[in-house]
């Protein structure tokens, strides 16, 4: 009775974001106002690390200018409440938006309730109010833990590199390990040399019923040599081919557990091309609207409740033989949350409202979840081995056929692997010594593979393979490591490489050269020569810091915190005291590293040759520093790194800025500048085609294609200009049509046609434009801000963005 009593007191209830508060507020009653906090309401000082050090590493905490006004308001609301509900995510970070709320706002533990839920739905919301607890200080710890560690580690070994590298340049804990991923394998990809052998295969026809029907083999055995390949050719010219044996073997495929955090980016990434931040990103609104579980979780496991719901619809859609109830097991060290897999909260809904997006990752999350709980897919696998008379190598052929589909009815795991064979395919009925009549005989010349670079799902998985970072940092960090410059994320277009080619044709072995295009890759982290030199330096002063094994004993760590096994306050202690020696020693001792090369000596000056990292990248340097005449430089071209240039390569490099030509009377130049190589013409620049255009080698006829490219796509975003003003034009944008002045946009009213507008309605808009932005910029100034100006230029700002 006392419970009924509390519940209809007028209650506060506290979320971390607006949508979330949306959701729940459909599930309370009248009795509870539900507001957000919009995420954290306070974070460490700039000042001094935001850590006094002397006092036990105690975090100095400030609100934040823009969290000012929410704080105002969520204190008198909390003041007239009975009840205050705390009600952010159950994970570490949720924790501490919990505790950093109760502390801000000086909530009484008597009137404050901790509750989560890892689903927004109606009866999660409920039962968490009818079993609430207190703030769990160890999660809190945890998580300051990390937040303290990792601002160490920053602000200490930031400087470091911007004295001994390059300025502006930063370290992280879990960030500077990812980069060395990334750079390791780079140096693998540098140091590889592909080596190429003979594939032969062969079409083969077989009699089916006075029918022939054909199927593909493959032999057992690659050959070294072109001369290999066409000595074993010619000796099949007049072959007869028989079946040797016919193996048919049944096998089981089971399907993938639920969805983790890591695993949803990963299939995400392959099988819609969503990157990590965006799986992420839609993820979070489907959980805030309630319609999938909690997004970050190193879970597997499925409560039982949701299993029975899953079966009722893998009965009604599908029949009981596919059903198979199964409880995946966590094989995630240190998974510190305890609720569930990702799935759907409602298992019987086979799509959801949304965005486009969400729809996608809503029926991926579905499928994933069905599957795990259906019957085992029966394959029988059938390998046909064909016998060369007086060879020792033999012909395969392998097929296999579903028996039974179950799982794979609904759902198929995909891979990273670039398949580059042809997967097995349906096989006519053979038996032993039957005759085949050979179709087609070929043989090609195929090249090893080299490593394959990192997408950012197979880094995803590589980092929890080692234990470093945890379901709530992989996003961030790649995040991080690309927007820091250290990594590239891009498609390259590959390179054309020769191959040959034999075959039989008229009773004789033909052979021919071909040209493929090798290499190419999409969507794949690439480091910049930065990030070599950073990691090297990092690698050689500081190993402990980027080491694997520590990173992932600093997360047990931060586990065992979480466990209320070890304290905060020493864990941060026994690290910082030998990191801080470490850092004094190396600004000490260290000396300055550029990653320098020293490639040759120019014929033609006697000057010195050299690469290195320069204040706006990586560049090549003519003379040196010492000379009386000084040095010339040229920077590197987006496909060449520090390591791997050749002196050629680099000396070229100094004929840039070329001269092509001229074009309508003016000269057509093509160079390389900080934003990548480019044509300029008539004071405009034109940017090279990546992986299409050479800097160095592009002449005046595809300078000109480039030029008249560029003047297309500008004369269709163009719709009016105006005599009275060239500064003023009306263009089109990503969000519709605007009106662009003096470098400033403006918006153009839905009622109103852009090409019909004169110039005077133009001037009228702009002016009534500015004012808008006027008043909205005093209307946003809050306490805590330097000035209304401040508030005007930023909403002015952010009013420019998006017309543009």
């Amino acid at each position: 009775m006392a419970k009924k009593e509390k519940m209809t007191e007028e209650n506060l209830v506290i979320v971390e974001s607006p949508a979330k508060a949306k959701t729940i507020e459909k599930f309370l009653g009248k009795d509870f106002l539900v507001k957000s906090s919009f995420g954290h309401i306070r974070d460490l000082a700039k000042k001094d690390f935001g850590i006094d050090i002397n006092n036990n590493y105690q975090p100095q905490y400030i609100i934040s200018d823009d969290k000012k006004e929410v704080v105002k308001e969520l204190k008198s609301l909390a003041k007239n409440s009975g009840t205050v509900w705390l009600a952010s995510d159950e994970d570490r970070e949720g924790e501490a938006i919990a505790w950093h709320l109760s502390e801000v706002l000086n909530l009484s533990p008597d009137n404050t309730r901790r509750i989560v839920f890892h689903e927004i739905t109606k009866d999660a919301i409920l039962r968490a109010i009818e079993n609430p607890r207190s703030i769990d200080h160890n999660l809190v710890n945890a998580q300051q833990a990390r937040r303290v560690l990792d601002r160490l580690v920053g602000f200490e070994l930031s400087p470091v590199l911007w004295k001994k590298v390059k300025p502006s340049l930063s370290a992280g804990r879990v960030q500077s390990v990812a980069v060395r991923l990334l750079v390791e394998r780079e140096r693998e990809i540098f140091d590889f040399k592909a080596e190429s052998s003979f594939r032969v295969s062969a079409i083969f026809s077989v009699d089916e019923n006075g029918k022939r029907s054909e199927f593909k083999a493959e032999l057992n055995h690659r050959f070294k040599t072109a001369e290999e390949a066409r000595e074993f050719l010619e000796r099949c010219i007049s072959t007869e081919f028989r079946v040797r044996s016919v193996i048919q073997k049944p096998s089981v495929k089971s399907p993938a557990a639920p969805f983790t955090t890591s695993t949803l980016q990963q299939e995400a990434a392959r099988k819609l091309g969503f990157s990590v931040g965006q799986t992420m990103s839609v993820a979070q609104r489907l959980y805030e609207a309630g319609k999938i579980t909690y997004m970050r979780t190193d879970s597997v496991n499925l409560a039982k409740s949701a299993i029975g719901s899953i079966v009722s619809s893998i009965k009604s859609e599908m029949g009981e033989k596919y059903v198979k109830v199964r409880q995946y097991k966590t094989k995630s060290k240190g998974a510190q949350e305890a609720h569930e897999a990702i799935r759907p909260t409602y298992p019987d809904r086979a799509s959801v409202s949304g965005t486009s997006a969400e729809q996608k990752l809503y029926d991926l999350i579905y499928k994933r979840t069905l599957a795990s709980q259906m019957s085992d897919a029966i394959i029988e696998k059938t390998t046909v081995n064909i016998d060369v008379p007086g060879q020792k190598h033999q012909f395969v052929a392998t097929g296999e056929v579903v028996k039974f589909d179950g799982f794979l009815k609904v759902y198929i795991e995909s891979t990273d692997q670039e398949e580059d064979e042809e997967s097995a395919a349906f096989l006519p009925p053979m038996k032993e010594n039957d005759l085949l009549k050979m179709k087609k005989l070929e043989a090609r010349q195929r090249f090893s593979q080299k490593p394959p670079r990192y997408s950012e799902a197979s880094l995803v998985r590589k980092l929890e393979e080692l234990g470093i970072g945890r379901p709530s940092t992989y996003a961030p960090t790649i995040s991080t490591i690309q927007q820091r410059g250290y990594v590239v994320k891009e498609d390259r277009t590959g390179e054309r490489r020769k191959y040959q080619y034999l075959w039989i044709e008229g009773g004789k072995v033909q052979q021919e050269e071909k040209t493929e295009v090798a290499n190419a890759e999409r969507n794949k982290l690439f480091p910049t020569d930065i990030a070599m030199v950073v990691n090297d330096f990092l690698v050689n002063y500081f190993p402990n810091i980027v080491s694997y094994d520590f990173t992932a004993q600093v997360e047990q760590e931060f586990d065992e915190i979480a466990m209320g096994k070890v304290e905060w306050h020493r864990a941060i202690d026994d690290f910082y005291k030998p990191f801080h020696q470490q850092v004094e020693e190396t600004l000490e001792k260290s000396e300055r590293k550029t990653g320098e090369r020293i490639l040759g000596t120019d014929p033609k000056t006697g000057k010195q040759v050299s690469v290195r990292i320069g204040r706006f990248g990586p560049m090549a340097q003519l003379g040196r520093s010492d000379d009386e005449e000084k040095p010339r430089y040229a920077p590197l071209t987006r496909e060449q790194h520090i390591e791997t240039i050749t002196f050629e390569e680099a000396l070229k490099l100094f004929d840039l800025p070329r001269e092509l030509g001229t074009y309508e009377n003016k000269k057509v130049v093509v160079g390389v500048g900080r934003f990548g190589p480019y044509v300029r013409h008539d004071g405009k620049f034109v940017s090279l085609k990546k992986g299409i255009d050479d800097p160095l080698t592009i002449g005046l006829d595809r300078a000109i294609e480039l030029i008249e490219e560029k003047r297309e796509r500008d004369n269709k975003k163009t719709i009016k200009t105006f005599e009275e003003n060239k500064d003023l034009q009306i263009l089109n944008g990503r969000w519709g049509p605007y009106i662009s002045f003096k470098k400033k946009n403006y918006k153009i009213p839905k009622d109103k046609e852009a090409s019909a507008l004169s110039y005077e309605e133009c001037l009228k808009l702009i002016e009534e434009g500015y004012k808008t932005k006027r008043e909205k910029g005093k209307s946003k100034k809050k306490p805590g801000t330097k000035s209304g100006k401040q508030a005007k230029t930023r909403t002015k700002k952010i009013k420019i963005l998006n017309l543009s």
